[in-house]
């Protein structure tokens, strides 16, 4: 038995359950306190705020009566309010609402006027989205964003000559004008392949021309968990010098070379830090986008790249930044319809619904990635719960909005007998949908 990597192998599981433990308990409990406040606003009182099911490790019971706990299963958590037969909300205790009064079923969720009740349900969701929106926003106030016209603040370690220096504002590459960063990418598409071009720069208050590396060079910004990248070691900063022999001074050459694989195994050779050395890799199937936006099946080797240069920066106002936030957001969400949409289409496979399985390889990849990754990771988290929440499948909030909907339109809720069959049928359809991710995180590649 090797002992040692063993012990690594336990270290590096007990680190990814530790960091999806910890982002899904700040999701859930943003998602329980939207239901938590809004429902105390509107005159619902809280029984229980529970982080995690079944037996309490740790409680306390507030001036208002809700007692707030933790409990010793951490995935997930809930409200429950007064008058609630259980933690889901989905039906009244009989005996308990007939032992209240008028005035007091009126802070129960059950006896509430209807506003009250779709507000406390929709809030759970709409604060993952206020979630999202405000780590988005304070991530672009604390990084900054790129400045209009391109500057270098900082260059990133490459294996060519490089006549740039920071503070260059780069006016032309190889004859090419790029008075913004729109030009700028559109110079990089345009440029020739080759591994080093000419720039005119701005530098000190004077133009020169210098010579350094290609715009986009086949440099690795970061590794995507669960990817043949990842599996086959690359880290970011690495540079891909040449795949299957042919040199890859480009990151588009790589992404010509990775299409035109189908799959089959790619030899490549790597810098890093100074060093060279050999590996390979087979491509993966994984949804690209299409050229009408949505997405479609292409092979993808699960690297990023960028800029040769870390642009220089400036700060944003709060409104930008929110609106930024905001966008971001609202990406998640697109990409997530496009996604379905895709898969109900046979467009991509069914095997990018990931489980909780490949919700920990994610956050324990971004945990150490660094903070910063791992916080970017529970806003983009925080997006998809809220919206698969709001979906009108039964026991989730967009079952009870929907319910709510009906009440409104007709005057009157569902009946008792309709409400334990969708629950039911709610309940075996979650389940199933936990169960295809946990298959999908075992059996896909």
């Amino acid at each position: 038995m090797d002992l040692p990597a063993l012990l690594t192998s336990f270290g590096d599981t007990a680190w990814t359950v530790l960091a999806f433990i910890v982002a899904l308990s700040i999701i859930v409990a943003v998602h329980e306190y939207g239901h938590y406040i809004v429902g105390r606003w509107s005159g619902i009182h809280a029984e229980v705020f529970s982080i995690g099911f079944g037996p309490r490790l740790w409680s306390r019971v507030d001036r208002r009566g809700t007692r707030w706990q933790v409990a010793a299963v951490p995935f997930g958590g809930y409200v429950k309010f007064l008058g609630d037969a259980n933690a889901a909300s989905a039906g009244a205790d009989a005996g308990a609402m007939a032992r209240l009064s008028a005035e007091e079923r009126r802070h129960t969720m059950h006896g509430a006027p209807l506003w009250a009740r779709a507000a406390t349900v929709f809030a759970g969701p709409a604060f993952n989205f206020l979630l999202s929106i405000a780590v988005f926003s304070l991530t672009v106030l604390a990084t900054g964003i790129a400045t209009d016209r391109p500057e270098i603040a900082a260059l990133r370690p490459l294996p060519v000559d490089n006549g740039l220096q920071p503070g260059d504002r780069i006016l032309a590459v190889a004859g090419i004008e790029t008075p913004d960063y729109t030009a700028l990418g559109d110079a990089a598409e345009a440029l020739p392949d080759t591994a080093t071009l000419d720039y005119r720069v701005l530098r000190d208050g004077q133009e020169v021309t210098v010579t350094g590396p290609t715009l986009m060079p086949a440099l690795v910004l970061s590794v995507l968990p669960k990817s043949a990248a990842m599996d086959a070691g690359l880290k970011e900063g690495d540079v891909i010098l040449s795949m299957n022999g042919t040199p890859t001074p480009r990151f588009d050459d790589l992404q010509g070379i990775v299409k035109a694989s189908g799959g089959r195994p790619i030899a490549l050779s790597v810098w890093r830090a100074g060093e060279v050395f050999e590996t390979s890799l087979s491509p993966r199937e994984r949804p690209v986008t299409a050229e009408d936006g949505g997405l479609e099946t292409g092979y993808q080797i699960g690297i990023s790249g960028s800029f040769m240069f870390d642009p220089a920066t400036r700060r944003p106002g709060v409104f930008e930044a929110l609106g930024l936030g905001a966008s971001q957001t609202w990406g998640v969400v697109d990409t997530t319809f496009k996604g379905i949409a895709s898969m109900v289409a046979g467009r991509i496979s069914t095997c990018n619904v990931s489980g909780p399985v490949g919700m920990a390889q994610a956050t324990g990849a971004a945990a150490s990635a660094g903070l910063s990754s791992f916080i970017w990771l529970v806003a983009a988290l925080s997006t998809a719960i809220g919206l698969l929440n709001l979906f009108p499948i039964p026991v989730l909030d967009g079952g009870h909005l929907v319910f709510h909907a009906y009440e409104w339109a007709t005057g009157r809720p569902p009946s008792d007998k309709f409400m334990n069959a969708a629950m039911a049928v709610g309940l075996t359809v979650v389940l199933a949908l936990m169960i295809f991710g946990l298959t999908n995180d075992l059996f896909c590649r």
